[in-house]
């Protein structure tokens, strides 16, 4: 038996106050009448005494630890258990070493879970903190840059013919990209909450994908960098909205173009999956961190590698990626090594 067990409590200190009482009547008897030690009446009284207090002193101390237990530890256990089993059963009342046990594992286990639960509050605080930052940065840059130009053409630039006209293009320039940017964070919006209802239809994949590098090879050329499809002309068929994949593979080219080597390579392949086939987009660029993998499809962030070496892109991308490929019930991966290259890939059903 373990000693927090009530029943062994109550019986010790029942011993305790039994002995204690014993060694008072015994120490009386010896001040007052030291020859009564051998009388056998009083011999039989301290029996009878002294069986009779153990008695009640045990049945006290067990009332006492019993309703304490119930009313106190037992009220923790009934919460915690009731929390985690939803009130599917009811803790018996019986008080013994198990139930004081099972108190002690409840208590820990909803320990064990409310720190998990801080953690996850306090990584949220943090991704809500770094939102907020990043979105103020996305925004302050083209706002100043508007503020700046609007305040040259009041102090005089206006009647400046040679700078009048380029400052008011900058300014239309900064007013798209806000505009973009809450396009972007509109249409995410309404992605997550279902709004946009999609097109599904039958369509070429690999005909898709060649649109798309035909749009993009201008902006690839600039930086040296090769669009190669490794695939065969033999059409793939999927099922998809097709104005969404193409969106999808436009943000994914043109990351891999933002991030790739110059005069590097970008490879878009395709691989059978049964019921689905899988695109994946590898390029030959700067590459991402272990640790920052899990966080490349959040709003607005950018790696720090990212973010210091290129001032273009506003970490939406891939985030409204993410989310077109979730509300087509398809996933979306990366795997990356530094100073190698990164791949994306994502599936489609087949057809």
């Amino acid at each position: 038996m373990k000693y927090h067990e009530p029943r062994l409590i109550s019986l010790t200190n029942a011993i305790v106050v039994t002995t204690l009482y014993i060694l008072f009547v015994i120490l009386g008897a010896l001040i007052v009448s030291p020859d009564a030690m051998h009388d056998f009446i009083f011999i039989l009284f301290l029996t009878i005494s002294a069986t009779l207090l153990f008695a009640i002193s045990f049945l006290v101390f067990r009332f006492t630890l019993d309703k304490f237990i119930y009313s106190k530890i037992r009220l923790i256990y009934k919460t915690i258990h009731d929390i985690k089993r939803k009130k599917e059963e009811k803790p018996s009342r019986r008080i013994d070493s198990r139930l004081l046990e099972e108190v002690g594992k409840e208590v820990e286990a909803w320990q064990t879970e409310r720190s998990q639960e801080i953690e996850q509050l306090r990584q949220l605080e943090r991704y809500r903190r770094e939102f907020i930052g990043n979105i103020s940065h996305e925004l302050k840059t083209p706002l100043f840059n508007i503020q700046g130009y609007v305040l040259t053409l009041l102090d005089g630039g206006l009647d400046d013919p040679s700078i009048n006209k380029e400052y008011l293009k900058r300014t239309e320039k900064s007013i798209e990209r806000l505009i973009r940017i809450v396009e972007d964070l509109d249409e995410i919006g309404q992605l997550e909450s279902g709004q946009i209802k999609l097109v599904i239809v039958r369509f070429d994949i690999v005909a898709l994908t060649r649109e798309v590098i035909d749009l993009l090879e201008m902006k690839a050329n600039t930086k040296g960098i090769r669009l190669v499809v490794n695939r065969q002309e033999k059409p793939v068929f999927v099922e998809g909205d097709r104005e969404k994949i193409r969106q999808v593979l436009t943000n994914l080219l043109e990351n891999s173009i933002r991030y790739g080597n110059d005069k590097g390579r970008t490879k878009i392949s395709f691989f059978d999956m049964d019921e689905h086939i899988l695109i994946e987009i590898t390029d030959d660029g700067i590459g991402i961190e272990p640790e920052e993998l899990s966080r490349v499809f959040e709003r607005f962030y950018r790696t720090p590698r990212g973010r210091a070496t290129f001032t273009k892109g506003k970490g939406l991308g891939l985030a409204i990626v993410k989310h077109i490929l979730e509300a087509h019930q398809q996933t979306v991966n990366v795997r990356s090594s530094t100073g190698v290259g990164t791949t994306f890939g994502f599936t489609l059903k087949k057809v």
